[in-house]
C-alpha cells in the first residue's frame, strides 16, 4: 500500500518514512503542503501522512483539499502535529483528518493508527469493486418502461423502428423473460365449445 508522508521537518520526515518502508509500505514524500498536493493528485496514494504545521499549505488545509477533490476524498489521512490540546485535535478531525497522531510519535501506536487506516483503506477499496461490479450488473438489466403502442385486434406491438412485432418477441428483446405457452381457462372453454359444433 502507498503512503504519502508530507513534513518540512528533515528529521522527523526521515523517521517516518524509514519507520513505514521497514513495514513494508510503498512511502512517498514530500517537504511541504504544496508538493504533497501535487503528490497526492499525481499518485493517489490510499493514506497520507500530514505534518499540521508547514509553510504555504498546512496540514488542515491539505485536509480540506483531499475532502473537496473527488479524485482523493476516500484517502485515509492521519494529521501528524505537536499540538495536542482538545481544541486542536477536534479542528484536525472537522478539516477532514480520520486520525491524529502526537509528535513526537510512539513507534507501537503509529503502527497501530497506520493499521487501521489500512484496514479502512482497504474496506474502502473492496467497497469500490462491488460498486463497479454493481454498475456493470445494472447496465445488462433489461427492463421495458413507457408507453407500448399495441394493436387492439391482433395484439401486435410497433417497435421502436415503426414495425409491428409479435409481443412475445418484442418482451422477449427488451426484458430478461421467456415465453412458455398455454391455454388460460376461458379459452379452453372457447376451443372446446368450437369443436363440439
Amino acid at each position: 500500500m502507498r503512503i504519502l508522508i508530507a513534513d518540512d521537518g528533515p528529521v522527523p520526515r526521515m523517521m517516518l518514512a524509514r519507520t513505514l518502508e521497514r513495514w513494508k509500505f510503498d512511502v512517498l514524500v514530500a517537504e511541504d503542503g504544496a508538493a504533497a498536493w501535487d503528490l497526492l493528485r499525481e499518485q493517489r496514494p490510499a493514506m497520507a501522512i500530514l505534518d499540521w504545521m508547514m509553510p504555504g499549505l498546512d496540514g488542515i488545509e491539505l485536509c480540506r483539499r483531499i475532502r473537496a477533490n473527488p479524485g482523493c476524498a476516500h484517502m485515509y489521512v492521519i494529521l501528524l502535529t505537536s499540538r495536542d490540546d482538545r481544541s486542536d485535535t477536534v479542528t484536525g478531525l472537522d478539516a477532514g483528518a480520520d486520525d491524529y497522531l502526537v509528535k513526537p510519535f510512539d513507534p507501537d501506536e503509529l503502527r497501530a493508527r497506520v493499521g487501521v487506516g489500512v484496514r479502512v483503506a482497504t474496506l474502502q477499496e473492496r467497497l469500490a469493486e462491488r460498486v463497479v461490479e454493481l454498475q456493470a450488473a445494472l447496465s445488462q438489466v433489461r427492463q421495458l418502461h413507457g408507453l407500448l403502442p399495441i394493436c387492439s385486434y391482433c395484439k401486435r406491438i410497433r417497435s421502436d423502428q415503426n414495425s409491428w412485432q409479435q409481443i412475445e418477441g418484442y418482451v422477449s428483446e427488451h426484458a430478461d423473460v421467456e415465453f412458455s405457452h398455454g391455454i388460460c381457462p376461458p379459452c379452453l372453454e372457447k376451443v372446446r365449445a368450437d369443436w363440439e359444433k
